[in-house]
This record gives structure tokens, sequence and C-alpha cells, in this order.
């Protein structure tokens, strides 16, 4: 049976994890799959992973400590601010050399890098005989980015861009290079048979409270709706280094009373949450793909997005399925929203597109293309 090997920093709560997952289980009902992770963040992974695929930490005692270094810089705990220095040099060079001691020995066909430390490992330490495939999931904007993931490909054989936009930018780069781009979109990992009525007034947005995800500006955008549909919701799932100002901004606003930031939650609670809600909105300010549209729209529930961030411009069809935002207009977007709350024959019609447009990211119709490009690079 053929082996795949999937290199991943940990399997907690994220885009790139769910993608991990979601593979793993695609792949695991005809190939031998295996995880390799440093981190293991949580006792179990986020996400429901497949008893066939294993999965193997590298660092199972040790986690990341940004957070209690600058916890301790920030409070002048000058000699807790060493001691955490010191420990996260230590990890950091654990994460690396760790890592690299596996890639000298995989045992493998087909290794997936889904880091781009990762994928310049693999290159410099992985066998000859092995098929390496490096996923990029970042769509930062930023050249220089672009640029060392470019350098980054030296032996490999394939790039797995995550969106359209990313693939043909790279293909552009890559044109004299060894290596191939490979375009496959994300999938489905369930596909839900119940979809939301559309009449509960609930908004929801899924992320990490992180600055690129834009969240901010979401409440300032929910403060216009609010004014106009006092008696709508927002509701932010999530955890991250912003919920502190998120927090202070709801408050500034007096919206205390309309915004949940829910936390983080499981897969079955996401569901509840989808289906008790009747719009979803999207601000980041950039976005590889937007695995979460394709998730909100199974539900048959209109998107939006601002057009800044590249991902949703694949995925949202103004009219159809939703609503694509240009400029990161904040009037316009609330403007849309508000349409969709008084339109509900409107609403109902553009659920129904979404649900429709979601049809294409289950499991068994991206099944087919990875198999395909699988016997693909096994014959080459």
């Amino acid at each position: 049976m053929l082996k795949i090997t999937i290199l991943a920093l940990h399997l907690s709560t994220g885009g790139t994890e769910k993608a991990v997952t979601t593979i793993s289980n695609m792949l695991t009902k005809r190939c031998e799959v295996e995880i390799i992770a440093n981190y293991k963040l949580e006792e179990t992974p986020a996400f429901e992973i497949d008893e066939r695929v294993k999965i193997r930490y590298l660092m199972p005692n040790l986690k990341p400590n940004a957070k209690e270094f600058k916890m301790a810089l920030k409070s002048f705990h000058l000699w807790t601010a060493l001691k955490e220095g010191l420990k996260a040099i230590r990890i950091l060079y654990l994460r690396r050399a760790l890592m690299k001691k596996e890639i000298k020995n995989l045992d493998c066909d087909i290794a997936i890098s889904t880091r781009y430390m990762y994928t310049k490992l693999l290159g410099k330490y992985g066998s000859k005989r092995i098929i390496k495939v490096a996923q990029e999931h970042n769509d930062n904007g930023k050249k220089s980015y672009i640029h060392k993931t470019v350098r980054s490909l030296k032996n490999i054989d394939y790039l797995m861009p995550v969106s359209q936009h990313l693939a043909d930018l790279y293909e552009e780069k890559l044109e004299k290079k060894q290596t191939e781009c490979v375009y496959i979109p994300h999938c489905l990992k369930n596909y839900p048979e119940t979809v939301s009525n559309l009449e509960e007034k609930n908004i929801v947005s899924i992320g990490r409270l992180s600055p690129e995800k834009g969240f901010s500006d979401l409440i300032e955008v929910f403060e216009i709706v609010s004014r106009r549909h006092p008696d709508w919701r927002l509701n932010i799932v999530g955890e991250g280094q912003e919920r502190e100002k998120l927090e202070e901004l709801i408050k500034e606003k007096n919206l205390y009373d309309k915004i949940t930031l829910v936390g983080l939650k499981k897969e079955e609670e996401l569901a509840s949450i989808m289906l008790e809600s009747s719009l979803y909105v999207m601000t980041s300010l950039y976005e590889s793909f937007g695995l979460v549209l394709i998730e909100a729209e199974s539900y048959g529930i209109p998107i939006l997005a601002f057009d800044s961030a590249k991902g949703p411009n694949e995925i949202i069809h103004t009219g159809r399925n939703g609503f694509l935002v240009p400029n990161r207009n904040k009037k316009l977007m609330a403007n849309r929203i508000n349409e969709l709350i008084e339109k509900q024959g409107l609403r109902k019609q553009i659920g129904i597109g979404a649900r429709e447009d979601s049809e294409k990211y289950k499991m068994e119709n991206i099944e087919r293309i990875w198999y395909k490009f699988i016997e693909r690079m096994i014959t080459n």
C-alpha cells in the first residue's frame, strides 16, 4: 500500500490543521497515512481524524511559550522573562532539529509539507526516492514571502497552493523551475444534511482573533447594522491575541449585549451555531482560501466578504451565493447585510445558491481529483 507522510506543526485549531485532518481522512481510504507533528497542544486533535491515520508527536511535552514570555516582559518580571526566553530558544531549536531528523529518516512514498520551514528541510534532507509535495496555505500578499517560498522549493517535486489565485501566481514564478504547480481545492469534511432556515436573527463569523482577520472592522460594520436592526446579534467564534482588544471595542461601542465572543467550539457545537445563523460575514484583510466560507454555504447560509482577501473572490459569486464588497467599504458592507436582513426572499434565494455552490466541494468530488493526481505522481 502506498505510504504518505504529512509534516505538520500541530493538530489544534486552525484552517491549515483542519485541511490536514480532512486530507488525511480522505487519503487513508486507499493509502497508509501518517502525520508527523511537532507539538501536541491538546490531548486529542481538534478535528475528528480517522483511526487508521497514524499520528506521531515529536515534542509531546513541550509547547510554544510566546504568550508566557510576552506576559513576563509586560509585567517587568525580568528573571521570568529570561527563563521563558531561554526556554523559547530551546523549543525553536528542537522544533527544527527533531523534524530534520525525521525527514532524513522518512520511510514513505510521498511526503507532504504543510509549512514553509518543513518544505525547506524536506527539499534539503529528504531522500531522492521520495516524491516531495509542498502545500502553501499562506496568502499575505507580501512579495518577500513569495520569493522566500519559491527559494524553498529546491528539490521539491510539486507545489500545491491553497487557491487558484496563488496557483496562477506561483506557476508564473516556477515557469523555469523543476517544481510543478498543482491546484486542488479544499473540500468539506462533512456535508450537512440539514440547512439553516435563515430565520434566526444571528450573524456569524469564525476565525482566529488576530489582526489579519479584521474583526475590529466587523464590529464597526455591525455597529452600523445594529442601528437599523437592534434585534440582530453577531457571534464571533474563535480565540487569539486580540480578544482583550475586541472586548474593549465592543464595550466602547456599547454592543456587549449584541456581540458575543463565544471562544473556541467543537465541530458539533459549530454545526449548531451554523444552523442558528442567517448570514456569514468575513472581514479578513487577507485570506488564502476561506474554508469557513464553503462550510457556511454548505448550511445554505449567504456569505459576505471584502474583496481585499483574494481567497473569497474565488468562492463568492455576487448575487448568487453571497456578496463581495469592494475596497473594504464598511458602509457598503453594512448596506449589503441590511439588504439581506430586510429582504427575506433574497436571503433565502441566495441561501439556495450557496448550498448548490457548496456541492462541488464535497469530499467525494475532491477525492477523485486527489487520487488522479497521486496516480500521475507515481507513474511519472
